[in-house]
């Protein structure tokens, strides 16, 4: 359903996200009514805003007549009445429930009832706030991402009672807004803070588990994912208090959902004060306001120097076999090495569950991919080394590496050879399925696979809410499919068999869609259809 963006909107809050959103309405056009019910932070909210605007033109981001008549739109309103005109009002009062509920209440006897009511909630249902007052259908969710004026992304929520006609002036007015706008349904997080919910949630469980320090699992999801701040990095900036709230909304208002558990070493970091950057301390120590490094650049690629036997049918297994080739290694199937005789400096086990192999893989050196099971479990009491890596294989720095009590010296210099050769900073890890970047995507794919189940949101919304609302690199549906959705389910089912916890419990859609060959861009369909030579 179309509908035309507001003339007149209200905003109702002036703090950081409340004047952000106010400016943007300006910028849309819309005469914009800006409230607080205290004088000082209602003149302290329209500075702010013109501060802004005159930042925006000294950067050359706005010029300076559209900043003027930008401003010349916004007006005070000193009181609630005074949003009486208003066809979208915007709340964006603090995570009170019942705060929220009565100024919605009030509001509603105010505005006319075409008047759109929107709150901008990150964490209380949509529903629970519309309940009481009068004609429900006309309160929506608008939750903007801070700082409001950058982020490019509106989630737009639909509340149980939210009608299509307030949708879709929401809609509009995020449009007029120049958003990227995603609709969602109302539930714990909606759609983008709950697909993100792995991030965090299964690195500290990685950390309990010992499985990588904090510093290399923050390094590994930057040089070998291309996120741009690691999980520890992230929960410091947002503050620990603040994630820790969040993570016991989740599990509250879902009941106790294994997926969404709170995790302890968040909760005594907090019981201790460390609460991140705003307290001087949280996973790390800021006093001495030391900035983190730059990464370091990929090793050059080259140097390959003899034969690498590479086994699999998946997409990582021909990406190794393509980076072996431009690294000058000669690249044989087992069946090729067997029958030439000739002796492989490394053999490079990259099979999925269900493929039988070629010929024995022996004669060298190997590494196994330790995506289905751990290296305990695929080499038990063997030489091998485990690794883990994530198509697409060009857009990632870092290969992980782990090994066992048994593993060879030969096999250890030969894969940390082989994948410097081949362009790559390697990590050694603990082991399990997955290892550590393998195992938070593959969380992350499953949970936005039970968000697209569960009618949450479209594949499209939840990849773009990913890319534009947290800056990640790449929607996590259209990274299971590049991947490989058999290797996504492999690591969940690994680590369910492994640690029998129902949080690594598949999704069905993702196990429907493995079933029925639907794997993702190598067979031309997963979450999304590909114009591939087998689709043809």
């Amino acid at each position: 359903m179309n509908a035309s963006p507001p003339r007149i909107i209200g905003v109702a809050g002036t703090g950081t996200m409340g004047a952000g959103i106010a400016e943007l309405a300006c910028l849309s056009g819309a005469s914009t009514l800006l409230h607080d019910p205290l004088p000082d932070a209602l003149e302290a909210g329209v500075d702010r805003i013109r501060s802004s605007l005159e930042r925006s033109v000294k950067r050359g981001r706005l010029g300076a007549s559209a900043a003027e008549a930008a401003a010349a739109r916004l007006e005070r309103a000193e009181e609630l009445d005074a949003l009486a005109p208003c066809e979208l009002v915007i709340e964006a009062a603090p995570e009170s429930l019942e705060l929220k509920r009565g100024l919605f209440e009030r509001l509603a006897e105010i505005v006319s009832a075409r008047c759109v009511l929107a709150t901008n909630t990150s964490s209380l249902p949509v529903t629970a706030i519309a309940a009481g007052v009068a004609s429900p259908e006309r309160v929506v969710g608008m939750h903007f991402f801070n700082p409001a004026p950058v982020m490019r992304l509106l989630e737009v929520v639909a509340g149980e009672d939210s009608s299509p006609q307030a949708l879709a002036r929401a809609r509009a007015a995020g449009e007029a807004m120049g958003k990227h706008v995603i609709v969602a349904a109302d539930g714990p997080g909606f759609l983008v803070n709950r697909c993100a919910r792995p991030f965090g949630l299964e690195a500290t469980r990685l950390l309990q588990e010992g499985m990588a320090p904090l510093e290399e699992i923050d390094r590994i999801c930057r040089l070998g994912g291309g996120f741009r701040m690691g999980p520890f990095e992230l929960a410091d900036l947002v503050g620990l208090d603040t994630r820790l709230s969040v993570e016991r909304s989740f599990y509250e208002q879902s009941y106790g959902e294994p997926r969404w558990r709170p995790s302890p070493i968040t909760a005594r970091l907090v019981a201790a004060g460390r609460l991140g950057r705003k307290s001087g301390r949280g996973f790390y120590d800021y006093a001495d306001a030391e900035q983190r490094r730059p990464d370091p650049e990929p090793p050059a690629p080259g140097g390959g120097d003899g034969l690498v036997v590479i086994a699999g049918l998946s997409p990582l297994a021909e990406e190794l076999a393509q980076a072996a080739h431009g690294a000058g290694w000669e690249v044989a199937l087992p069946t090729e090495a067997r029958e030439s005789g000739a002796v492989p400096e490394l053999i490079l086990d990259a099979s999925l569950p269900g493929e039988e192999p070629e010929a024995p893989l022996q004669g060298g050196p190997q590494a196994i991919s330790c995506a289905a099971a751990s290296l305990a479990a695929l080499d038990p009491g063997g030489g091998c080394v485990g690794f883990h890596a994530l198509p697409p294989l060009t857009d990632s720095h870092l290969v992980e590496l782990t090994r066992g009590p048994d593993s060879s010296e030969a096999a250890v210099a030969a894969a940390q050879r082989f994948f410097a050769t081949v362009g790559k900073h390697t990590a050694w890890v603990g082991d399990g399925p997955g290892l550590v970047l393998g195992r938070i995507v593959s969380q992350l794919v499953n949970e936005a696979a039970f968000a697209l189940q569960e009618g949450v949101g479209s594949a499209e919304d939840i990849d773009a809410g990913l890319v534009y609302g947290m800056n990640y690199p790449r929607g996590a549906l259209a990274w299971g499919d590049e991947i490989g959705l058999d290797h996504v389910l492999a690591v969940l089912d690994g680590l369910f068999d492994e640690r029998h916890e129902e949080r690594y419990r598949a999704a069905p859609i993702l196990r429907a869609r493995v079933w029925s060959g639907r794997l993702g861009r190598q067979t031309g369909e997963g979450f999304f259809a590909y114009e591939t030579e087998l689709a043809r």
